[in-house]
């Protein structure tokens, strides 16, 4: 272990571990849009559809997570986590199965539960154990995520593809060898004194709440921005790949994982960079800073297409950690219920934004999608109306003053 801020340690074992089952959870997760080329041609989907898949995938972890996060800000459930991936087990095993659209979604909507489950609790572990160093842990965890997402279109191109869609079954044994890894992970959670749930009482509420709700309704306008744009790419990639250049399946997928790698790298700088720095700048550059490169997309050859995206995913990527850091020291004391809300509302503009853009590929080509979506990042320049703290002043210049 390492000292972080306050000489507390930093249980590097632990955020390995959580980094891991967050990999194969968000494994899991993304194998679901990795196989809609498979599932459009077998159930004979419109893009519409697609993207209704997603959104039921998202809206039920969207609207989930706030919820089960302020509930165990109060009730920590050290073992909820396994239970969760249980959920995303049932959503695996459904999902190979099903036989109509109806169960598909059925599926999507159990998987979706499991992630709700996930997420506020892993990330409530990541930071109890930073030692301090959070914006460190938030990137380690979110990295685990982040490759794990870009190993869905593996097990899409190399698994499902060839074999169809019964051997998304063949995927349950990554969520058995998560539950094994919480269940551990729970046993040191449950020696973990308890943070207290409520900050000071000598905040005063009415005043918090003034000089905390302008900075996170810019967060979630950077949120929206975000992740509108990423379900351009998370959903719509690969068949945006196969209409403009006519690759393969096969071989969309495989540019698909190169994005989702790029993205994963780009993970694990935002956080030590804000540690270090200063979260606002991060944000701002990872948002605004990737405009010029999401315009240039739609106009660019088959060699410059995954060029660009390599760069998207670097840049784009290094935001989330920041923010949900930059976040939880605006709200002290309220960890779950945070982390809950920027991962349910991330997954939530996710869900809406594959379903919205799904109507418009229907309607106007899926390169009118990438024409449209490519000025989205210019609302990064909001940004720069975050209050200008670091992070440990954060809480006092915005929360509360201490008597």
């Amino acid at each position: 272990m390492n000292r972080g801020q306050g000489g507390e340690s930093t249980a590097f074992a632990v955020l390995a571990a959580i980094s891991f089952s967050h990999l194969l959870n968000d494994t899991i997760q993304a194998l679901v849009p990795s196989i809609y080329p498979l599932l459009k041609s077998a159930f004979a989907l419109s893009f519409a559809q697609v993207g209704l898949m997603t959104l039921t995938l998202q809206v039920t972890a969207s609207l989930l997570q706030p919820v089960i996060g302020h509930y165990t800000d109060r009730r920590p459930t050290p073992y909820s986590l396994v239970i969760g991936m249980g959920v995303t087990l049932a959503g695996v095993l459904l999902l190979s199965i099903a036989g109509t659209f109806a169960v598909l979604l059925v599926a999507a909507g159990l998987m979706g539960v499991g992630s709700a489950v996930f997420h506020p609790e892993s990330s409530r572990v990541a930071r109890m154990a930073s030692g301090g160093r959070h914006g460190l842990a938030q990137s380690l965890f979110q990295v685990g995520g982040n490759a794990g997402s870009s190993f869905g279109p593996l097990l899409a191109a190399f698994l499902v593809a060839p074999r169809g869609q019964p051997a998304v079954a063949w995927c349950a044994p990554l969520a058995l060898v998560a539950m094994a890894v919480l269940w551990r992970i729970g046993r040191w959670y449950k020696t973990r004194p308890a943070a207290p749930s409520r900050p000071p009482s000598h905040a005063g509420p009415d005043g918090a709440l003034r000089r905390v709700g302008w900075p996170l309704a810019i967060l979630g306008a950077l949120i929206f921005s975000k992740y509108f744009y990423l379900a351009s790419l998370n959903s719509y990639y690969t068949f945006y790949l196969i209409d403009k250049f006519h690759v393969s399946v096969r071989t969309a997928q495989i540019h698909l994982f190169i994005f989702l790698a790029a993205a994963a790298a780009g993970t694990i700088l935002g956080g030590p960079i804000g540690d270090r720095f200063g979260r606002k700048y991060v944000i701002w550059g990872s948002i605004f800073g990737v405009l010029p490169f999401t315009l240039a997309l739609p106009y660019a050859n088959l060699f410059w297409t995954p060029v660009l995206a390599i760069v998207i995913g670097l840049v784009i990527a290094s935001a989330f950690s920041a923010i949900v850091v930059y976040a939880q020291e605006l709200v002290p004391g309220r960890v779950g219920l945070i982390s809950g809300v920027f991962f349910g509302f991330a997954f939530g503009m996710g869900g809406l934004g594959a379903a919205v853009l799904g109507v418009l590929a229907d309607r106007a080509g899926i390169g009118t999608v990438y024409k449209l979506c490519a000025f989205l990042p210019m609302l990064g320049a909001l940004a720069a109306f975050l209050p200008d703290v670091d992070a440990g002043t954060v809480h006092r210049a915005t929360v509360h003053r201490a008597p």
